[in-house]
């Protein structure tokens, strides 16, 4: 039976955190952005749920992913609410076709 350890959580991490970044960076999507920078921060919080586990340090990590929840949660509705701004304003939510607000 294989035993889960922190080299098993820190890859998972890895991958979430890749996806993320690749989501980032090739999606003209707006939505499809912020479901990257949320993976991104939920590989942030399974970093460090893993080294709580894994390291001994108490509660610290447990409170720290509490708070990036907190955060990912008061972005996604910022987020959200400015993208429909954008929708409604613009009728597009692709990024690149966002320019006209330097104006």
């Amino acid at each position: 039976m294989i035993e889960v350890g922190l080299n098993h959580f820190l890859v998972v991490s890895t991958l979430l955190f890749s996806m993320g970044i690749y989501a980032i960076v090739t999606r003209k999507n707006a939505i499809q952005v912020l479901m990257g920078v949320e993976l991104i921060l939920n590989s942030a919080n399974i970093n460090f749920i893993a080294f709580t586990r894994f390291g001994n340090f108490g509660l610290q990590g447990h409170l720290m992913a509490l708070f990036v929840i907190v955060l990912a949660a008061a972005e996604a509705a910022i987020a959200l609410a400015i993208v429909l701004n954008i929708y409604k304003t613009l009728s597009t939510v692709n990024i690149d076709e966002v320019d006209s607000l330097k104006d």
